[in-house]
């Protein structure tokens, strides 16, 4: 029910649209109900009179005619659009609506829900059951309603005709009620598995996808498409599983609606017979039968359609009731005035509960305008350390404190529009090269861009691409070199112009001839800003401040290159492994 009440707050905006259309479909439905009528005037009143001569017949006829095509092309055109128009708007707004929050709450999630989610997963939700919802607005919300009122009117016209008559044509509903209660019960847990399963293909796809220069290094055509037919078979299962529910669904339901017309045919045939019932009351009658069956077709229709939307729902409400594990405290404050001093106090840190400690008694004082840099064996603590300070984790114990204030206590906005971040694994957004140095800053201009990509050492490249800065570089910068989009991704940091600098083997990716060219430049952006640099080159880092050597989660050596030489310890190892020492 829950679900039902969070997805009520985006239909509550178009109430009125929606009932506007309810009336429309009103008039709509209600303009065909007439044709019977028209019949039974027609049978009785000209065609079987007595009284009338033909020139009247003809002249009352035409007149009839007249009038329908008036009511059925002049009316009912217009209002058949209207409909339609308007439960389309209706649905693709609120579809709108629900895309745009869902996107708004899955940038909020933590990079721990992205660890432990399947990306396909999460875009199967966003994508294919986000459209299924639709259903319950046009279908649960105006359908519906609309075929319910067909059937009262139908309903009442039919009693007003021959009461007698209309009981006989509605003797079968409790048989209805009956079937919709047995075969609709698994239906929605079909629906849901089904979804499932669609979710899975797109999640292998979305994967392989991206690893498709892996698949074909190492020759795995054949044994991925293997994969692929078992994944693509369970769907199959799940999808013929739902089919052939549906299909003995229908079959039971059109069996059932069948009978109904035999009936009418029976009663009714024997009442003309006996003279208890006019020619055209009965063929009223049997033209109001298809319009009472009709809609109850679609109500049962309708019944499967909800079941299938309803159970999208479910799967889109779970994704958007999932928790946010980082959020701004009640009173949170926006940091101001330059980012520059950062502290670690007594810092403990793990990724879930199960695991052990990932970083242990981290105590580390960075002052203003210093370069620290971060060394040691992979799977150290580096990366979980410099990953806290934009407080993308939170720490479990102790304090982290930016400008004296406690990380928790600060916007992350405020926060993170402080620091400036190369990652190791540099994302480039498909788009111009441009665009993507833009992300530093999307209202920069042309000159402020040219300006952050000639301090990266990047211009020069940009300028011999097809297209120079308007060039598309492909999804992820399929189209440039490793070395590329480092300087790419180091250029969009150039024109965020941060206040505390994150390098996360800003130059791994860099032969050593395109390393020395953006080594001035990153010494260039780290000046007069706090910076922080986890390497493992250790012929990159030399100069820093202050080297923090991280083994297992804790701080065995800090001081600088020189200083730490001299000590003999893990750093002079791995600084002679390198064959660094001149």
């Amino acid at each position: 029910m829950n679900q039902w009440k969070a997805y009520y707050k985006f239909i509550k905006p178009y109430r009125k649209w929606i009932l506007l259309t309810l009336i429309i479909g009103m008039i709509k439905f209600t303009i065909p109900l007439t044709l019977p009528m028209i019949m039974k005037y027609v049978v009785d009143d000209l065609l079987t009179s007595s009284t009338l001569s033909v020139q009247e017949q003809m002249s009352q006829l035409v007149l009839i005619l007249g009038g329908t095509l008036i009511l059925f092309i002049i009316v009912r055109g217009p209002v058949e659009y209207f409909r339609q128009y308007f439960a389309q708007l209706i649905t693709s707004r609120i579809l709108f609506d629900l895309r745009n929050k869902l996107y708004a709450h899955l940038q909020k999630l933590s990079l721990r829900y992205y660890q432990n989610t399947k990306v396909g997963e999460a875009i199967s939700r966003f994508i294919n059951d986000v459209e299924q919802t639709k259903n319950i607005v046009e279908v649960g919300m105006m359908n519906i309603w609309l075929d319910m009122f067909t059937l009262l009117i139908v309903l009442g016209v039919m009693i007003y005709l021959n009461p007698m008559l209309a009981l006989v044509s509605i003797a079968i509903l409790p048989l209805y009620a009956i079937a919709v209660k047995i075969l609709y019960k698994r239906l929605k847990q079909l629906s849901k598995d089904r979804s499932q399963a669609l979710a899975g293909i797109q999640s292998y796809l979305h994967e392989r996808i991206q690893g498709i220069s892996v698949i074909r290094s190492f020759t795995l055509e054949k044994y991925d498409q293997q994969q692929f037919e078992g994944i693509n078979g369970n769907f199959l299962n799940k999808a013929m599983a739902q089919t052939r529910w549906n299909a003995m669904t229908f079959a039971v339901i059109n069996t059932l609606t069948d009978i109904a017309p035999i009936l009418v045919i029976g009663y009714g045939g024997y009442r003309v017979i006996q003279g208890d019932l006019t020619l055209g009351t009965f063929v009223a009658f049997f033209g109001y039968l298809d319009r009472l069956y009709a809609p109850l077709r679609r109500l049962i229709n309708s019944s499967t359609t909800l079941t299938q939307a309803s159970a999208s729902l479910d799967r889109v409400m779970e994704l958007m009731n999932e928790s946010y594990d980082i959020v701004d405290s009640p009173n949170a404050k926006t940091l101001e005035g330059p980012a520059k001093h950062i502290r670690f106090d007594h810092v403990y840190f793990k990724y879930n509960d199960q695991e052990d400690w990932i970083l242990n008694d981290i105590n580390l004082e960075i002052m203003a305008g210093e370069t620290v840099a971060f060394v040691g064996m992979s799977g150290g603590g580096k990366s979980s350390l410099i990953s806290l300070i934009p407080r993308f984790y939170d720490i479990q114990e102790g304090s982290l404190q930016v400008n004296g204030f406690d990380v928790r206590d600060l916007t992350q906005d405020s926060l993170r529009r402080s620091i400036g971040m190369v990652l190791q694994d540099n994302f480039l957004f498909s788009g111009s090269v441009q665009d993507n140095i833009l992300l530093g800053n999307p209202h920069a201009d042309n000159k402020e861009v040219i300006a952050a990509a000639i301090a990266a050492n990047a211009h020069e490249f940009i300028m011999n691409l097809p297209n120079g800065y308007d060039t598309e570089i492909g999804e992820r910068g399929v189209k440039l070199s490793g070395g590329q989009k480092q300087r790419l991704a180091i250029a969009r940091v150039f024109l965020k112009n941060p206040d505390i600098l994150i390098l996360d083997e800003a130059t791994s990716a860099l032969d050593l001839e395109s390393e020395h060219l953006i080594q001035q430049s990153l010494q260039d952006l780290s000046s007069n800003r706090t910076t922080l640099i986890v390497a493992h080159r250790l012929s990159t880092i030399t100069h820093a401040d202050v080297i923090v050597v991280l083994e297992n989660g804790s701080i065995t050596e800090s001081g600088n290159h020189q200083h730490l030489i001299e000590l003999g310890g893990s750093y002079a190892r791995l600084y002679n492994v390198q064959n660094l020492d001149t």
